[in-house]
């Protein structure tokens, strides 16, 4: 019999309960507060999974890239941007780990803020001061004497003109470009060997050739990487290193030394200290 009473009672009790609707103690604000937390959490998640770079995206900590630039104005290009930022110490070297050093070459040794898909044009903009819109190049006092470049204002040639960005993925790849018209600080730096050019220039004009500084790019690779190769005219003295290969034409004296493998043309006289792992040929 008392399990049956009790039956009864939730019976009853679930008869009286239905339609009617379920308050939360403390009306909707809690509720309200529950939703705006979970919509913020799930925002905050997405703007992680953008911003933030994979640990296996180039370019890492571990790298060492060059990257050819330049600045057009109007039909030539402007000096290469000056100073390293090294001396005398800049903060947002310090922070990036980018710089030049007077030969228009980005030196793309980063720091972890620019890194993977922070690694943007824009990083090498902030380093040198440099202010770049769609619309407007800005130099800072020190580079280009102060120069702006603004669309509506400044006119090539008293022609209408603009800002463009050219950008090659390889430097000896000059059919692999492509062109910009906004967005110029966000250029992805993505691989080694890059062109990138800012121009201002007439509507009308075609592209600029690509700058001098891209063809330096593989001798640069070469230097940092450890390796070096030299070739010496008649009458000239070379020394080596380990690991370099040289070639040496008649009339000239090369001091080599270990590790080296060195090439002798007729009538040179070859000197060659600490002989290990060191090979010498000499003709006539």
């Amino acid at each position: 019999m008392g399990k049956s009473s009790s039956a009864k009672k939730v019976a009853r009790l679930a008869q009286k309960g239905k339609g009617k609707k379920v308050r939360f103690q403390g009306g909707t604000v809690f509720p309200a507060v529950i939703a705006v937390v979970l919509l913020v959490g799930l925002s905050l998640v997405a703007y992680a999974r953008q911003s933030a770079p994979s640990g296996n995206e180039a370019p890492t900590t571990n790298d060492h890239w060059h990257v050819s630039y330049g600045f057009y104005g109007c039909d030539k290009y402007l000096p290469n941007l000056i100073g390293n930022k090294e001396e005398p110490i800049d903060p947002n070297y310090v922070k990036y780990g980018i710089h030049s050093h007077d030969d228009g070459v980005i030196h793309w040794h980063p720091q972890g803020l620019a890194t993977g898909s922070r690694a943007k044009f824009g990083v090498f903009l902030d380093v040198y001061g440099i202010k770049l819109s769609n619309s407007k190049l800005e130099f800072p006092a020190d580079q280009q004497t102060g120069m702006v470049y603004e669309e509506g204002k400044t006119k090539c040639y008293k022609k209408d003109s603009e800002l463009r960005a050219y950008v090659w993925n390889q430097y000896d790849k000059p059919e692999d470009r492509k062109m910009l018209i906004a967005d110029f600080n966000n250029i992805r730096v993505d691989r080694d060997g890059m062109v990138i050019v800012i121009a201002y220039m007439p509507k009308d004009a075609a592209a600029p050739a690509l700058p001098e500084s891209a063809v330096n790019l593989p001798e640069l690779g070469a230097v940092d990487s450890g390796g070096a190769t030299t070739t010496t005219i008649a009458g000239a003295t070379t020394t080596t290193v380990a690991g370099a290969t040289t070639t040496t034409v008649a009339g000239a004296t090369t001091t080599t030394i270990a590790g080296a493998t060195t090439t002798t043309a007729a009538t040179a006289t070859t000197t060659t200290s600490v002989v290990a792992n060191t090979t010498t040929t000499t003709k006539g």
